[in-house]
């Protein structure tokens, strides 16, 4: 991994010298004054993900996106291109559209049936001759700026803010060579939860809780902080590699089926021939290598195309500030979002995407972390309330629920007497950058600006 040549833009996300060491205050988890202070600094000023690309494909198809105070509607033009405006009528506030998409080829205002066509131009009005100018060809819905990468769908309410390449900078860059835009959304979860949405944040922006809180993992992916690569982002944004093999720390009971085992011989790789567990791990590992390489064509792979060595094995995981993380793997595209409640601080909803490239005689997909399998077809919102987490059955084999069972111990500890400032380890480095970052929003002074 350390012979592997770093971004130019990449800093080293352990090195706690890339810090200024900015106090990390308790109260910004249950504080009122610090989420109207995120509301009029940071979540006005940042790009969001609306939704997919796909879900567009025809003019007039929409998608809305309520965050907070506001609502979002984004539309397929009929020159192709994509516009996003406020969901509020021109005339007198009233919220245009309801639910989350639809596909119209004008909007109506339910309360004095002002219509709108699709590219924000107000087509009709009740009793135009009784205002001074006839409002038709003058008066036009709000834009926001809209953008797509990765086969999403991003929006930014600001006009200030910087293009979204740049904002995303060097994210694009790194995986150029994926195709983003050719996955199927087979699972798409949205849960609300009793915490503040700066818990995903901290979760994300480190890996040291994995062998604690999700024992399944390090056998499939080596995450151990001496063997995985830290990068940190000058617009905020960071990124942990972490080899695609098992930990050579950690060894599954005897007896216990080995899901590594079940990716070489995926490969024609016999996981038998390695005289011991190091071999294996490391040898086998080498050779999984090797084998896409020579093999993606002929088992359907089409997609590995113009992917390296770190991109076919690799567990990339990024967090592009301040509430996306993406996992893109050689077989999946993994999207995390975590946004706040629109008035409960001590509140948040969090979504999980996961994308699948569909492979040729392949009806189902399995992420390499889980065991459940899941259809090879677009799936639809799956919208639970995480309550005392009774209500996630069918998602047990996913790490994320298993962070979601630290979310009331969290919100508690952030309010105890017994808190004041974390002591944290260089591999938590990421995390104190988040809230550096936060804290340089918040003081009108973001990054690119």
């Amino acid at each position: 991994m350390n012979d592997i040549l770093k971004h130019p833009l990449a800093m080293d996300g352990k090195d706690p010298s890339n810090l200024r060491g900015d106090v990390i205050s308790p109260e910004r988890y249950y504080s009122k004054e610090w989420m109207q202070k995120e509301w009029d600094h940071l979540w006005t000023k940042i790009w969001h993900i609306a939704g997919r690309e796909q879900q567009l494909p025809e003019p007039g198809d929409y998608i809305v996106h309520d965050f907070m105070h506001e609502s979002v509607i984004i539309a397929r033009q009929k020159d192709g291109s994509l516009k996003g405006f406020y969901n509020a009528c021109g005339h007198r506030a009233q919220r245009l559209v309801w639910g989350d998409r639809g596909s119209q080829e004008s909007w109506f205002c339910p309360y004095h049936g002002w219509r709108w066509d699709i590219d924000g131009a107000l087509l009709d009005g009740c009793d135009r001759d009784d205002y001074p100018e006839d409002p038709v060809g003058k008066i036009r819905l709000i834009e926001v700026r809209v953008d797509t990468w990765a086969g999403l769908v991003w929006y930014t309410m600001d006009d200030e803010a910087p293009d979204l390449m740049t904002y995303l900078a060097p994210t694009p860059e790194i995986y150029k060579n994926h195709q983003f835009e050719k996955t199927v959304r087979v699972d798409w979860l949205r849960v609300a939860l009793d915490c503040n949405w700066k818990f995903w944040s901290d979760n994300f922006n480190e890996s040291y809780h994995t062998r604690t809180v999700h024992p399944q993992v390090p056998p499939i992916i080596d995450q151990d902080h001496f063997t995985s690569r830290y990068e940190m982002f000058p617009m905020g944004h960071n990124r942990i590699i972490q080899m695609g093999r098992p930990s050579l720390r950690d060894r599954l009971p005897d007896g216990e089926p080995d899901p590594f085992d079940a990716q070489l011989r995926a490969w024609d790789i016999d996981p038998d021939q390695y005289p011991d567990f190091e071999t294996r791990a490391i040898q086998g590992w080498l050779d999984l290598k090797a084998a896409k390489k020579r093999l993606w064509k002929e088992k359907g792979y089409l997609h590995y195309e113009h992917l390296d060595d770190e991109d076919l094995t690799e567990s990339p995981f990024g967090v592009l500030f301040p509430n996306i993380a993406i996992a893109p793997g050689s077989d999946s595209f993994l999207v995390w979002k975590w946004e706040p409640h629109p008035t409960d601080p001590e509140k948040c909803f969090f979504e999980q995407w996961t994308m699948a490239y569909p492979i040729a005689g392949q009806e189902e997909f399995v992420n390499r972390t889980a065991v459940n399998p899941l259809q090879l077809t677009e799936a639809e919102l799956d919208f639970r309330e995480y309550g005392t987490g009774e209500s996630m059955e069918g998602y047990s084999d996913q790490v994320v629920v298993q962070d979601m069972t630290l979310t009331a111990g969290q919100r508690a500890g952030w309010r105890s007497r017994g808190y004041q400032e974390p002591y944290m380890a260089d591999q938590e480095t990421r995390v104190r950058r988040f809230h550096e970052v936060l804290h340089d929003y918040l003081a009108d002074n973001p990054p690119g600006r």
